[in-house]
């Protein structure tokens, strides 16, 4: 038995439920910042951090920890193909701009506010910034007109960036196209982390 757990608004997670939407699975939604659910997380994930899968059978239950790995190992055991090294490498760029992200936005909500002139706030800008000009550029070169695992992984990362006004994506009329082609598939809507 598959059982995936996260939180409905993480892009890590939502890439994965995604990918799994026709596999037998169960997912259990984890609000990780109250403390309840909080206290579920550390007992099980030392990382305190979503995306973990347990993979129970009647010996034994496989935990594993981190989006990446979990696709790799599910990957396995489903006995989809390998990422190419071309994958692999949009894979990093997408972590790289959700990275990112997640750790100024995880700030914002500490009250912090992005000061334009502290280094770490540079360095994520302009890593985001770099990151989506070259997704553009991905998109607009073909590279992800197959619906897979790194194409919902941009989807996810666009739709979060969208949900939670992190950045503004005018003038990125690939990556803006390529998530409205995407956004009406069915298990797209089924995750939707606004219902």
């Amino acid at each position: 038995m598959l059982t995936l757990y996260g939180s409905t608004t993480s892009p890590y997670v939502r890439r994965l439920r995604i990918w799994l939407a026709n596999t037998q699975h169960d997912f259990v939604n984890w609000k990780i910042f109250e403390k309840q659910d909080r206290a579920k997380l550390m007992a099980k994930n030392p990382t305190l951090k979503v995306p973990m899968l347990e993979d129970s059978t009647a010996d034994e239950v496989q935990t594993i920890f981190d989006s990446r790995v979990i696709y790799r190992y599910l990957s396995e055991k489903l006995k989809h193909p390998a990422l190419t090294w071309q994958q692999e490498n949009q894979l990093t760029i997408i972590d790289a701009a959700n990275d990112s992200l997640v750790q100024m936005f995880i700030l914002a909500q500490s009250g912090i506010k992005a000061d334009e002139d502290l280094l770490f706030f540079k360095l994520q800008k302009e890593r985001v910034n770099g990151v989506l000009v070259y997704l553009n550029e991905l998109v607009a070169e073909g590279q992800f007109v197959n619906w897979n695992y790194p194409a919902m992984s941009l989807f996810s990362l666009i739709d979060w960036v969208e949900f939670r006004s992190l950045h503004n994506l005018k003038g990125l009329t690939d990556l803006l196209a390529f998530h409205e082609d995407n956004a009406q598939r069915i298990e797209v809507t089924a995750t939707d982390p606004r219902t």
